[in-house]
């Protein structure tokens, strides 16, 4: 899904809340990337961190770091959620806040907060945090599985 309108200089705070977002290929990683002002590669520079906390339908929890979701300077895809389910019980919901992407001035912040039920029949509460290390304004921003297609609803809302 990519939204190539809307994100403006109108609000310093850009919502969009994931509903159930489910992957054609089971296992896939739910990611996100922008763009600046007159880019088109989606490959801006990220810095992020990425921790899960779980539980296993066996009753095994976990709180772990998830040093392949970080990124130091990187521009690949942000993940959001990971190896989540393409069964119909199986899908990611939850919301990404992307702080004033408009700005010429600062890097923009952003920060995730998602449960999505992996194909290993996990319930997971994932955190991404981080900032896209660029001055520049943005303007587009897509969210894509790694592997195949997905369904669900993305909705974007504009704050402050």
């Amino acid at each position: 899904s990519d939204f190539t309108s809307g994100i403006d200089s109108t609000y310093k705070l850009y919502i969009f809340k994931f509903i159930d977002v489910n992957p054609a290929t089971d296992g896939a990683e739910f990611t996100f990337q922008v763009n600046a002002v007159g880019e088109s590669d989606f490959d801006e520079y990220i810095t992020s961190t990425f921790f899960v906390a779980g539980n296993e339908e066996v009753d095994s929890s976990f709180l772990t770091y998830v040093t392949s979701a970080d990124q130091a300077q990187g521009t690949a895809y942000q993940w959001l959620a990971y190896d989540v389910g393409n069964g119909a019980d199986e899908s990611a919901a939850g919301e990404l806040y992307l702080f004033n992407p408009t700005s010429t001035t600062y890097v923009k912040h952003f920060y995730s907060r998602i449960n999505f039920h992996q194909n290993n029949n996990t319930s997971t509460d994932g955190y991404a945090a981080g900032y896209i290390n660029t001055t520049s304004a943005i303007d587009e921003i897509q969210f894509k599985m790694s592997s195949g297609n997905m369904d669900g609803v993305i909705k974007m809302y504009g704050v402050g």
